[in-house]
């Protein structure tokens, strides 16, 4: 019998904990990833993944800095030269990214360095803090729209139901009237028919095309 039981205790008690460290990470709402210093993702919960719409295990082998876009490329280095000297603190930094509905995200991550001990190799435990949408750019082309809301605008001036237009995009009910209200908003009109017309005029919808089709 190798070690003793003391030893074999220690072990499986370690163990354990590990189980149900993973079952909390799990069950965490906030959006978690542990990842290497590099930037790639080991392991995400699945409030991680639900901001790009996917499974935990979807995300293992990307890189976070290509799934969020960093505000300012200095936070970045700053976080990389920490990490490199062995600093154990935690990093945040704002960051945007796209959402898979095609809605522009913003937040903030928050990177600190763990390890198992003194002598392990460091990992990027990675939270997110969802702060919502992100605002308009000042000086942003009314006109500019993603590609989602462009399939919305032509299946609506085709006359398709929003339940259909849903169903055509991969959307629910509910995120189709969120992009169709924030177009309105953003246009200054006050219904679908006047929010459609808008689309013609600004050329985001082609004028001699039928299926009405982006311009």
């Amino acid at each position: 019998m190798h070690g003793r039981p003391q030893d074999i205790l220690e072990s499986g008690d370690l163990v354990d904990w590990r189980n149900r460290a993973l079952l909390v990470f799990d069950r965490v709402p906030v959006p978690v990833a542990v990842c290497r210093t590099d930037g790639l993702v080991l392991l995400a919960n699945p409030a991680m993944a639900a901001e790009w719409g996917t499974s935990p295990g979807r995300l293992p082998g990307r890189n976070v800095l290509e799934l969020f876009h960093p505000s300012s490329a200095e936070q970045v280095h700053r976080i990389v030269e920490a990490v490199r000297r062995g600093h154990r603190s935690r990093y945040p930094m704002r960051v945007h990214w796209t959402a898979p509905d095609g809605r522009e995200r913003y937040g903030e991550l928050t990177a600190d360095t763990v390890s198992d001990s003194a002598q392990a190799p460091l990992w990027l435990l990675v939270l997110l803090k969802v702060l919502g949408d992100r605002p308009e750019p000042p000086g942003r082309p009314a006109a500019q729209v993603t590609p989602v809301e462009k399939r919305i605008l032509a299946l609506a001036a085709g006359g398709a139901t929003t339940e259909r237009i849903a169903r055509s995009v991969g959307l629910t009910v509910d995120g189709v009237n969120y992009h169709l209200t924030r177009l309105s908003r953003r246009w200054g009109v006050p219904n679908r028919t006047a929010l459609v017309a808008r689309a013609y005029v600004l050329g985001v919808l082609a004028p001699d095309t039928w299926p009405p089709a982006a311009g």
